[in-house]
């Protein structure tokens, strides 16, 4: 049965990235439901990041990307420079919404008030990932775009940053897209899964992860002949 437009805040259809002659993205197609997670997953290469690049229209590319009208998106790229950035988290929250970046830590737990006065580059990977996020949130985005939020930070701090993403979502309304290859991770906070290898090779719920046979074809040689094994219901 078909859901009403309206279900959707992202509709992509035939999106195709080549970059010097050599084809990156190969004819994306999928929807994207309202308040949900979606996770994106695939080997080294596989086009991930680039795929977030071109629906944030930052790369050149063919075919439809198609945002809801309203929609306000907040993006944590991978990797950000702050080594050399002499400039407190206060500073930095700062540029964006002018004051009280006090209640912006709150929403990423982050309940030590002297971080403000510590500057980025002492910040530990985990608490850099959550300034990051707090800068992402200052828009009052309902779509937040996050490649592989947990990169540089301990392990002991992992599941609690995606656990924070995912009381965001369910508080906020917020739609998630999030790059990870943590098969753990996906299943237990996002609702859907898609798997890249240059084209779609996998795009269902997440709880379909687990199975080793769409383990298989999320990691195996790319397959492009056909539809993607499984599609998100119509």
């Amino acid at each position: 049965m078909n859901q009403p437009d309206n279900e959707y805040i992202l509709r992509v259809s035939n999106l195709t990235v080549s970059l010097q002659n050599h084809l990156i993205l190969d004819n994306i197609s999928f929807n994207l439901r309202r308040g949900t997670t979606l996770a994106i997953i695939g080997p080294n290469g596989a086009g991930k990041t680039v795929l977030f690049k071109a629906l944030l229209n930052l790369m050149p590319h063919t075919g439809t990307v198609k945002w809801e009208q309203k929609v306000r998106i907040g993006y944590v790229p991978q990797n950000i420079g702050v080594q050399d950035i002499p400039i407190s988290v206060r500073e930095f929250l700062s540029f964006k919404n002018g004051g009280q970046p006090e209640k912006f830590l709150d929403l990423v737990r982050l309940d030590d008030r002297s971080i403000l006065n510590q500057s980025l580059n002492v910040l530990s990977g985990g608490q850099l990932r959550r300034v990051l996020i707090a800068w992402a949130l200052i828009d009052n985005p309902n779509v937040l775009l996050f490649d592989e939020p947990t990169t540089g930070v301990d392990i002991d701090s992992e599941e609690p940053i995606y656990a924070t993403l995912d009381e965001l979502k369910k508080r906020n309304n917020i739609t998630i897209m999030l790059i990870s290859h943590d098969v753990h991770i996906i299943n237990e906070y996002s609702d859907y899964v898609m798997a890249l290898n240059k084209c779609v090779t996998f795009f269902g719920e997440s709880k379909e992860i687990m199975d080793p046979a769409v383990q298989k074809a999320i990691y195996g040689e790319k397959v492009c002949a056909g539809p993607p094994r499984a599609r998100l219901p119509a």
